[in-house]
């Protein structure tokens, strides 16, 4: 287990470097100059030259690539072009707010698309099982922004059930953290949730199907012991793929969902840095991103074994 856990770690750091290459040469070929929207009315050639000088601009990409490396290891992101405000403490602010965000989603998205998935299975061919395909289809063709507006105009302002738009801090009040998360956390997981769902049902159609469980039916065992014992722990494989993909997709994902709410997370943050050229920012939001996946899938990888003790830490079947 050692061994293959230092491998994961080394073709991890591989990875996170090649993505930092990839994202550091990306965002400096985005069209326009950012001293020109820093230098404002006073457009001078001066100007711009101080202005790129200043931020190190106007210095070889080898040797800023370098020089962000460095920082980046020392735990220094930059300083936003666009606020002066050191990235690191931009990413404290937001960080918190996304990842609530997309915890609270994924947890909603797996307890409704598991439970949905499980009961179509055992529920074939009976209204339960056409309710669920309904509903998922529903959950996989309507637009989040869409849902998001109408949650809003409805349960909001109509109905005056939520907040339309702001953020309590989890620490400073947790019943009022939760009342301005939840309907934005629904509103995410409703697509996963769908996603999870069928995901679910396809493997529990199989889990069924196969002669452990018929042997497990034949041995007299009770329906339920069946279902979760045998059918479901062999189906938690696709799940736990499905959730760890999906958890790192909801952490950059989230940025639509937090522009309806007006909540204070990347969204806000990463729109802003692309318009206003805002390099340090772009950088940090992306490699933190690349760092989620990474982890995440690492974590799914050791998952397998515990689900299932017939795969080793290897990937090998015992």
């Amino acid at each position: 287990m050692a061994r293959y856990l230092v491998t994961r770690a080394w073709h991890s750091a591989l990875t996170l470097l090649l993505s930092t290459v990839v994202v550091f040469l990306g965002v400096r070929a985005l069209p326009g100059d950012p001293a020109l929207a820093l230098a404002g009315e006073d457009r001078s050639p001066e100007a711009l030259e101080a202005i790129r000088h200043h931020y190190g601009l106007d210095q070889p990409l080898p040797l800023q690539f370098a020089q962000y490396v460095e920082r980046i290891v020392q735990g220094d992101f930059g300083v936003s072009i666009r606020t002066g405000i050191p990235v690191s403490s931009m990413l404290t602010t937001a960080l918190p707010v996304t990842v609530e965000l997309s915890v609270l989603a994924i947890l909603l998205a797996t307890a409704l698309g598991v439970g949905a998935g499980v009961l179509a299975a055992v529920r074939r061919g009976r209204p339960a099982e056409w309710l669920a395909n309904g509903l998922a289809l529903v959950g996989l063709s309507v637009p989040h922004f869409w849902l998001g507006l109408l949650a809003i105009l409805y349960l909001s302002v109509a109905a005056g059930l939520f907040p339309a738009s702001g953020f309590v801090p989890l620490l400073q009040d947790p019943v009022g953290n939760l009342h301005h998360i939840v309907l934005p956390a629904v509103i995410l997981g409703t697509g996963l949730a769908a996603i999870i769902m069928r995901q679910t049902r396809s493997a529990m159609l199989d889990a069924l199907s196969s002669d452990h469980v018929r042997t497990a039916k034949a041995k007299g065992l009770r329906p339920r012991a069946v279902i979760t014992r045998h059918a479901l722990r062999n189906s938690l494989i696709v799940v736990v793929t499905i959730v760890g993909l999906q958890l790192g997709g909801l952490i950059s994902g989230a940025v639509v969902t937090e522009q309806i709410f007006g909540l204070p997370g990347f969204g806000k943050m990463t729109i802003d840095a692309v318009f206003q050229r805002d390099y340090p920012v772009i950088q940090a939001v992306v490699l933190l991103t690349a760092t989620a996946y990474i982890v995440i899938n690492f974590l799914v990888d050791l998952l397998y074994s515990v689900i299932d003790p017939r795969i080793r830490v290897t990937g090998d079947p015992a």
